[in-house]
């Protein structure tokens, strides 16, 4: 990214470019009067000293107008992408960043226009409910800082987002689970806790989702699916207190935790416990 601070206008220019810029009355001037540089400045001088994103998106805009193709356009592109990121307009920030990458790809603020299309998607994983639409393409574009700028300082950002982003998929998946389990809809539960334990195995919602599997199964009476995620949970996860709450149901009714069956769960355990992956 372009990491210099907000260079505080000269004082001509200031007076120059009065607009916000000390409470004057008088009109700006057009701004094909300055540089590119100045115009530039005044756009940093928005964003940092001001703090006003908004404002500082139409100088750098300006930039890119009045001053194409020169290396101040490129700047002001990055920096239109990282202003819309921080006035929350995603959509824009997606935009902007992505244009960069289409016109620069190979520039050393790459990676960086990378990482701000992916927070874009990422920023708004907690706003959007149910659809999971928007952190799957978090998911996407995170993997392609990790993966094409393995080198970079976004790199371990991007690996620690990437991992919350897959965190919060489980966690949607466990909540509809939940729900189906609650009202005694065992089927469609187990569907969810099965996403859980064979897609998110990596995710802290793997110990909860076999022991929900453990519940439905006896609900339904599928002793040996039940007994199967018991025993995957035994011996993967015997320090959660989903373990205890799964020894208790099963022991209680004279079952053990051990695999049994040819169900998709003696599979995992195959796999898990044995390491019999063909």
């Amino acid at each position: 990214m372009v990491k210099s601070g907000a260079r505080l206008l000269g004082t001509a220019l200031c007076v120059a470019l009065v607009a916000g810029c000390g409470g004057g009355s008088q009109k700006e001037p057009p701004l094909e009067n300055f540089t590119a540089e100045q115009i530039y400045q005044r756009g940093e001088y928005e964003l940092e000293a001001r703090t006003k994103p908004d404002r500082a998106i139409r100088y750098f805009s300006e930039v890119e107008r009045l001053y194409p193709y020169t290396e101040w356009a490129k700047r002001a592109l990055i920096m239109q992408a990282y202003s819309y990121h921080k006035a929350k307009d995603y959509e824009e920030a997606r935009g902007a960043a992505q244009r960069f990458l289409d016109f620069y790809p190979g520039d050393e603020d790459a990676a960086y226009a990378q990482y701000l299309l992916a927070l874009s998607y990422y920023d708004q994983i907690d706003e959007v409910g149910r659809d999971q639409g928007l952190t799957f393409q978090a998911l996407q574009a995170l993997r392609v800082v990790i993966e094409d700028y393995p080198e970079s300082e976004y790199a371990q950002s991007a690996i620690l987002k990437f991992d919350l982003a897959f965190d919060h998929l489980a966690a949607k998946e466990m909540e509809i689970g939940r729900y189906y389990l609650k009202r005694g809809h065992y089927t469609a539960a187990i569907n969810r806790f099965r996403t859980v334990v064979e897609d998110f195995q990596t995710t802290t919602h793997t110990a909860e989702a076999l022991h929900r599997l453990v519940e439905s199964y006896l609900a339904l009476g599928l002793v040996n699916e039940a007994q199967t995620a018991g025993a995957i949970l035994g011996h993967n996860y015997r320090s959660s207190p989903f373990y205890e709450d799964s020894y208790k149901l099963l022991t209680g009714r004279g079952l053990s935790m051990e695999a049994k069956g040819d169900s998709w769960l003696s599979k995992v355990y195959r796999q898990m416990i044995r390491g019999e992956w063909l």
